[in-house]
């Protein structure tokens, strides 16, 4: 009870902070590899999650309850499209419709492209995910076999739920209603991608609280096989036993992360990179939304990071946008990212209500 009351009022503290919006965004703080170049793409209120339709960019929101459409041609001002949601974080983009997460629920707004100036009311299309606020909200997204994949965090920092409700990915088919949990043991994971070559499905996880400021990881962890479990709540990181849960388990039983993150860095969105524009090293890579650290003595995060790949092997994790923190105070926090047809990078930021984008210019 005395971890709850800690966590509720450091949240409480996170979230007063970050209503303040900074009004002009330093961007020269941002620091890019060499030959890159990143820019302001548009303004939008708590920007997190980010889908593409065929001329729009689609962002949901946390703390706002609303649903936002950026049209890509002219001078892309945000237009709300749906409001009054529960944490819509979760959209995706198929087949005319837009999906929005709104934690039990997976709601639909049907040819939505075509009805920006008057969208639809949102209808359910299932409500089969419990209504906790604790993790509750979800990164959603469409998958090669055409089924929607919908997360169901942990109900806590560290507890032992239902593994048939609460840790899981789940995915839906949203023509008939059908769910099915495909992995176990994840605590809290907001942001999956599908391997461009295997089809595999890779995603990031948060790790657990209250283990000192260096552990546990973060994890990327990738999904062989349906049915897999990633060790929550028994083992973190592939080999921390919970001092808690972990003397029922070991840690072998499980699947271990495919990259170790760091400590506490919240990583969220991530995308492979599928275009091809920048250079080599980058292709296939797994780029990572580290949206910072909320109760870490020191912070650590607030960038975007570059997981580099060799097959289905990790070969490298290294810092790929930063200039977010500086010192100990930060002025933005990542949230997704987007690979945009063209090539280039979009990044959300709930903190600066911003969407950036990233460009590879060799001869700069």
């Amino acid at each position: 009870m005395r971890r709850l009351a800690i966590f509720v009022t450091l949240m409480a503290g996170w979230l007063a902070r970050a209503t303040a919006v900074p009004a002009e965004l330093p961007l020269a703080n941002l620091s890019v590899p060499p030959g890159f170049i990143i820019e302001l793409f548009a303004r939008v209120p708590n920007a997190r999650q980010m889908a593409l339709g065929k001329d729009t960019l689609f962002v949901g929101s946390m703390r706002a309850g609303k649903v936002y459409a950026v049209p890509l041609a002219g001078a892309r001002k945000p237009v709300v499209i749906a409001d009054g949601l529960n944490m819509p974080v979760g959209v995706a983009f198929r087949d005319g419709d837009l999906y929005v997460s709104a934690v039990s629920r997976v709601l639909r707004l049907r040819n939505i492209e075509a009805r920006l100036d008057s969208p639809p009311r949102p209808e359910v299309v299932s409500h089969a995910w419990p209504g906790d606020i604790h993790h509750g909200w979800k990164f959603i997204a469409f998958g090669p076999d055409g089924k929607l994949y919908v997360p169901v965090g942990a109900p806590c920092n560290i507890c032992e739920p239902d593994p048939d409700r609460y840790a899981t990915i789940t995915r839906l088919d949203v023509a008939h209603g059908k769910v099915e949990v495909v992995a176990r043991g994840v605590r809290n994971t907001v942001g999956f991608d599908w391997h461009p070559q295997s089809g595999e499905l890779w995603f990031t996880d948060n790790g657990r609280d209250w283990l000192g400021d260096d552990a546990p990881p973060d994890e990327l962890n990738r999904l062989a096989r349906p049915g897999q479990h990633f060790g929550y709540p028994y083992c973190h990181g592939g080999g921390i036993a919970d001092p808690e849960f972990g003397r029922t388990r070991r840690c072998a039983e499980f699947v271990p992360p495919a990259q170790n993150l760091g400590a506490h860095v919240a990583s969220l969105g991530m995308r492979f990179y599928t275009g091809k524009v920048f250079p080599e090293r980058y292709r296939n890579a797994v780029f990572i939304a580290e949206h910072g650290s909320w109760n870490r003595s020191r912070k650590n995060g607030y960038r975007i990071s570059v997981v580099r790949l060799q097959g289905d092997r990790a070969i490298a994790y290294e810092s790929f946008v930063s200039g977010w923190q500086q010192g100990e105070s930060a002025w933005g926090r990542p949230a997704d990212v987007l690979v945009m047809p063209d090539g280039s990078l979009l990044i959300s930021d709930d903190h600066a209500g911003a969407i950036y984008r990233v460009r590879y210019r060799a001869n700069r």
